[in-house]
């Protein structure tokens, strides 16, 4: 699978994978991720803190 430009449009079952809330530390964005290495959907900064 290939993704560029964009997240991926994946169904991922809620029991088995729980997002976590993250702020990004470049454009103070707060979204849900999940992954060892969240990318703000704002700014696309991996500089982001879990809250």
């Amino acid at each position: 699978m290939c993704s560029v430009g964009g997240p991926m449009d994946i169904d991922i079952p809620p029991d088995r994978v729980k997002p976590k809330d993250y702020r990004c530390n470049e454009c103070s964005e707060r979204f849900k991720g999940i992954g060892k290495n969240p990318i703000c959907p704002s700014c696309q900064s991996e500089d982001v803190t879990e809250i």
